[in-house]
């Protein structure tokens, strides 16, 4: 499936969250609820910085204010993977459909097992 797009790997932003979850802290959320936060680090030099809801939170990209001054802007031209991901299936749309599907007609495209869109939706970064 090539439609042209030239984003490399190099173009999409770092998660600053460990692969590995590690360093899990539980925290107040609110007066009536907690959950889980995971810890982030710099996305360039790997120092700590914080923490990121586990639950819901599918990326998290963050440079400290050293590495900032220095790669903010090369950071700011890449792009987040979810970005990608959507523009990919979206792309896919157009050149199997020719228009964009309803979210229920990709429902059903996603549960079905016999097409190159239903097995890009399966490797959603959103899982």
């Amino acid at each position: 499936m090539d439609h042209g797009n030239t984003t490399t790997m190099n173009d999409i932003l770092p998660d600053s969250r460990l692969q590995d979850t590690k360093g899990t802290v539980r925290g107040q959320w609110n007066k009536l609820s907690s959950l889980n936060w995971v810890p982030v680090f710099c996305a360039n030099c790997g120092i700590p910085y914080g923490y990121v809801p586990e639950e819901n939170c599918t990326f998290a990209c963050w440079l400290c204010d050293q590495c900032a001054e220095k790669w903010g802007l090369e950071y700011g031209l890449a792009l987040m993977p979810d970005e990608v991901f959507w523009e990919r299936v979206k792309l896919e749309q157009l050149e199997r459909y020719a228009r964009l599907l309803s979210p229920e007609e990709l429902q059903v495209v996603a549960e079905s097992t016999w097409n190159s869109l239903s097995t890009l939706l399966r490797e959603s970064p959103m899982k």
